[in-house]
């Protein structure tokens, strides 16, 4: 009798809603292909509730998925040699990467209780949750990343530690006059680097060692589409990147995007800001959101009040509480306190704009108002997600990096997508208001410079629809994939019925 072949695909997306998101979405794509998803899940030490409420809504959405939650409080590594990803540092992603390696062990037990006979598990992995490859190796189970940014960052994350190596000494004592040569991207200043990469503290030493781990992956599937990137997917794939080994396998299969919830069936149903969306002008309001973890003390929001106000046209302005850190946004630590709007904004503001604008606290349905027919624009802090959301929806960007690679996105998106414009700041890191009015005024305008950036962002969308429909570079992509996980499959199934030495245990890279 032929052996019912059954495979689960385990998503471990680690921390953070930009982590999961593209992974809930790599899970419907999975599901068409009719193998099953286990999504690992791992609660935030900070105790983070806009975390908790990603994962109450994805649980509602995605019904065909089975969800699992790892302990709380993950056990110790066992005693050993001091590590060097211990090093002191009192950075939060260096605990992070602690906290997340410390899950091994009930990730390990996890995957065992999941393992049956003639059913076979895969594993998709968060980079920041490289440390799971250790659990995959031993328990025989084929291993591949999904990068949540586009291919020119993971492009920079690969060659880092080649370059640094070759440079041996940090970025930053090389001064910003000098320019560094990445495969496949723009030429990028030391400036232009995430924080942590142009320094050589303990974060830069735990990103090094979570590069030097990808190549031993089964494969990279990448959240970008081929036309979107097209030199640096080359040279990813041409292995330009990775100086010391092979490069596995690149799939892009993206814009891994949320389709939209689909209209209400009645108007009271739906967010107010998409009733108030609905009667304005088509193409006429700049949307402006920031992300997750996207804050701005009230000295910038001022100043962003007073453009919007000056600018005269229309927005919609996703508003969140200050947080702690540097004032600049630049710090994902939340703010216990969460004022409301008129705390917030200078007196008077919503008034006098209320007959061309509309300010909500903390969140909005950002697909569905990006797609809809009054979006003229969009103010994004450049996290991947919103920035293929942008994409997908054809709106030109102003770009407002916050913190993390998203000034590595925003060079991509201005010089080398060509699909956006930056938000100037000043010495001191802020954006005034006259940088908000004029960036605005030029967006919305009828420029020569205003109207090939539109034209350039509604082709974009035409690609990105292409890439995911039939005969698409990332549907054919996501083929790919599926054969190179069911090729693995078949390999184990035969093992288990005896016709090879050691079941699930062939690896080839």
């Amino acid at each position: 009798m032929e052996t019912r072949r059954t495979t689960t695909v385990v998503l471990y997306p680690g921390i953070g809603v930009g982590h999961l998101s593209p992974m809930l979405e790599l899970s419907r794509g999975i599901l068409r292909h009719g193998i099953d998803v286990a999504v690992v899940l791992v609660e935030s030490p900070s105790g983070d509730s806009g975390f908790a409420a990603a994962v109450a809504r994805a649980r509602s959405t995605h019904t065909s998925v089975s969800f699992h939650v790892l302990p709380t409080s993950p056990p110790s590594p066992p005693a050993a040699a001091p590590s060097s990803d211990d090093a002191e540092d009192d950075h939060p992603i260096v605990g992070l990467l602690r906290y997340l390696r410390a899950t091994n062990a009930p990730l390990r037990d996890l995957l065992s209780s999941l393992s049956r006979p003639a059913h076979a598990l895969a594993l998709v992995l968060d980079m920041f949750c490289a440390h799971a490859l250790d659990v995959a190796s031993e328990l025989a189970i084929p291993a591949y990343f999904l990068s949540a940014t586009g291919a020119a960052a993971l492009a920079v994350f690969l060659a880092v530690p080649g370059l640094s190596a070759r440079v041996g000494a940090a970025f930053r004592d090389l001064g910003d006059d000098v320019v560094l040569p990445f495969a496949g991207v723009p030429p990028l200043k030391v400036s232009q680097l995430p924080p942590w990469l142009a320094d050589d503290g303990a974060l830069f030493q735990a990103s090094l060692r979570l590069a030097a781990r990808v190549p031993e992956a089964r494969g990279i599937l990448v959240n970008s589409f081929l036309a979107l990137e097209p030199r640096t997917v080359q040279a990813l794939r041409d292995g330009l990147c990775v100086h010391d080994r092979p490069t596995p396998p690149v799939y892009c299969v993206g814009p891994l995007v949320s389709p939209g919830a689909v209209a209400a069936a009645r108007e009271d149903d739906a967010h107010e800001c998409l009733r108030w969306m609905d009667a304005q002008p088509d193409r006429s309001v700049v949307f402006l959101c920031f992300g997750s973890m996207g804050a701005f003390p009230k000295h910038q929001l001022a100043e962003i009040a007073d453009g919007l106000e000056r600018s005269g046209h229309r927005f919609l302005w996703v508003v969140r509480s200050p947080r702690s850190g540097d004032g600049r946004g630049a710090s994902p630590v939340m703010n216990p306190a969460d004022a409301p709007l008129d705390e917030l904004l200078p007196a008077g503001f919503m008034e006098r704009t209320k007959d061309r604008g509309l300010a909500v606290k903390s969140w909005a349905p950002q697909v569905e108002v990006l797609r809809h027919r009054a979006a003229g624009a969009f103010v994004t802090h450049c996290g991947w997600n919103s920035t293929l959301e942008g994409v997908a929806a054809g709106l030109p960007m102003l770009c407002w990096p916050l913190y993390a690679e998203q000034g590595l996105n925003k060079v991509f998106i201005v010089e080398e997508m060509r699909l956006g414009v930056e938000m100037v700041k000043d010495g001191k890191g802020f954006v005034r208001a006259e940088e908000v009015k004029e960036k605005l005024r030029w967006v919305m305008g009828e420029s020569g410079g205003a109207r090939e950036l539109r034209e350039r962002a509604a082709a974009a969308r035409d690609k990105a629809a292409e890439a995911v429909a039939d005969g698409g570079s990332s549907q054919a992509a996501f083929v790919e994939f599926v054969k190179d996980l069911e090729g693995f499959v078949l390999w184990g199934i035969l093992a288990f019925e005896g016709r090879l030495l050691r079941p699930f245990s062939i690896v080839v890279h």
